[in-house]
């Protein structure tokens, strides 16, 4: 066949993808053996200009999934189409590969037309067939139409398991900066030997720092068969063994990444092989819009947490104490049996003689030991060194034996508070008002006894 005038009709890139084939139904070399001009003039711009025959990872960046996909359009005889996002380089490939004829022993071809844009194309994003176009629509009402995120997120991992037929299916975020990773949803197929991913968490950070190299710029890694996994054990050991001590016998993993940031990955293990190209462009696209909307959680995660956690002790903040006492004067919650308010004395001092650095590792001292303290109660910052907690189910006698222990506390770590309590009140904002005159009393006491730390 007269490769370079079959190609000549072609005005996108394009090129002839040939590749070796195996007794076992396995291939090896896979090269480049003619291109076009537009081809041949993309391959000059890239700084290597384009020799027919070479390995095609003289032309392209190595990649497994690109392997499999020439593979399987020459062996099943059939076209496939697929719309990739190359993070790694910051371009969205759109590349159609349809099989040709082959008159050479042992290999075959296919035409490779491809185009590259730095944006997403929704058209091309959305070219699927009915089925999987479903499949994906389906996840996306899930994520879009619940208040219970943990619950949709929940449900959408059994959704992906059952579209890939899997045994187990998970989405696990990671954090760089913690070094560990979170489960934020787990679905096991009913009577799989497999175990909960709860099982493997602690120390599994370590595993998924080895997934990027695996990755090697790929936008998933698919293993659907003995060699398959065989070429991961050569590549990566260290999970090759874990999924071998796991039962693991195929997988398909994608990273999940929004705005150029990794958040972290879905797997699907013991999938049924027959579909992987079917789950290949149904997770690819589902991952997507999932790693959006876990980019959404996560910052809405971190703005419930600053509107109700203080940033430099990390206790309950002022506005989470407004909001548990409107619960308490409303009913909803139960009104404790005693209220205390606490002040930091010396913190002025400190500030001013030793740098608000050392100030602010006196508040953070401070709020650790009545956390600890205060154990089975809520403890607030009510703002700059004073403290409020709550506690339910307490006698006075041990309230009492509580301050004791506080007063101890902080007399080891040369901090000293003013403690004022109100047990056994029935109105909880009257017995805020007399916790807080109780302490402006004993820190009054206090200062009158120790005029040296400046009073405010």
């Amino acid at each position: 066949m007269n490769f370079d005038s079959l190609l000549s009709k072609y005005e996108a890139k394009a090129c002839i993808v040939s590749v070796e084939f195996f007794p076992d139904d396995t291939y090896g070399n896979i090269r480049v053996v003619a291109g076009n001009q537009a081809h041949c003039a993309d391959m000059a711009a890239l700084g290597h200009p384009f020799v027919p025959g070479s390995p095609y990872e003289a032309c392209f960046p190595k990649n497994q999934n690109f392997e499999d996909y020439c593979f399987r359009c020459i062996r099943n005889k059939k076209p496939l189409h697929a719309y990739v996002d190359l993070y790694t380089m910051g371009l969205w490939l759109n590349m159609f590969l349809i099989p040709l004829e082959s008159d050479t022993p042992n290999t075959g071809y296919c035409i490779y037309v491809y185009d590259v844009s730095p944006k997403a194309d929704t058209a091309s994003m959305t070219d699927l067939s009915g089925d999987i176009a479903s499949n994906v629509l389906k996840a996306c009402i899930r994520l879009r139409g619940s208040d219970d995120r943990k619950k949709t997120f929940r449900e959408v991992t059994e959704d992906i398991r059952e579209i890939c037929d899997s045994e187990h299916c998970c989405i696990l975020l990671v954090d760089d900066e913690k070094r560990s990773c979170t489960i934020l949803g787990d679905a096991l197929k009913k009577g799989t030997r497999l175990l909960p991913m709860t099982n493997y968490i602690e120390g599994f950070y370590d595993i998924t720092l080895t997934w990027p190299s695996t990755l090697a710029g790929s936008t998933c890694i698919i293993i659907k068969d003995p060699h398959d996994m065989a070429k991961l054990a050569e590549q990566n050991p260290i999970w090759a063994k874990s999924l071998a001590g796991a039962m693991v016998e195929t997988v398909v993993l994608f990273p999940l990444r929004f705005d150029n940031k990794l958040l972290g990955y879905m797997w699907a293990i013991n999938f049924n092989a027959e579909n992987t190209i079917k789950i290949k462009k149904t997770l690819e696209l589902t991952t997507f819009f999932l790693a959006s909307e876990i980019a959404s959680y996560k910052l809405m995660n971190k703005l419930e947490i600053m509107s109700t956690i203080d940033s430099l002790t990390g206790i309950k903040n002022r506005n989470m104490m407004n909001n548990r006492i409107d619960q308490i004067v409303s009913g909803e919650t139960p009104i404790p049996d005693a209220v205390l308010f606490i002040d930091l004395n010396g913190l002025k001092r400190v500030n001013d003689e030793q740098s608000h650095n050392a100030g602010d590792i006196m508040l953070r001292t401070a709020a650790n030991l009545l956390q600890e303290i205060l154990h089975d109660g809520e403890v607030f910052r009510a703002g700059g060194d004073e403290f409020m907690a709550l506690v339910p189910k307490i006698t006075e006698a041990e309230l009492q034996k509580r301050i004791e222990q506080i007063h101890e506390a902080a007399k080891a770590h040369n901090i000293h508070f003013s403690i004022g309590s109100c047990h056994g009140g029935t109105d909880v904002r009257k017995s805020m008002h007399l916790a807080d005159q109780r302490m402006y009393d004993d820190k009054n006491a206090y200062y009158e006894a120790h005029p040296e730390e400046k009073y405010r």
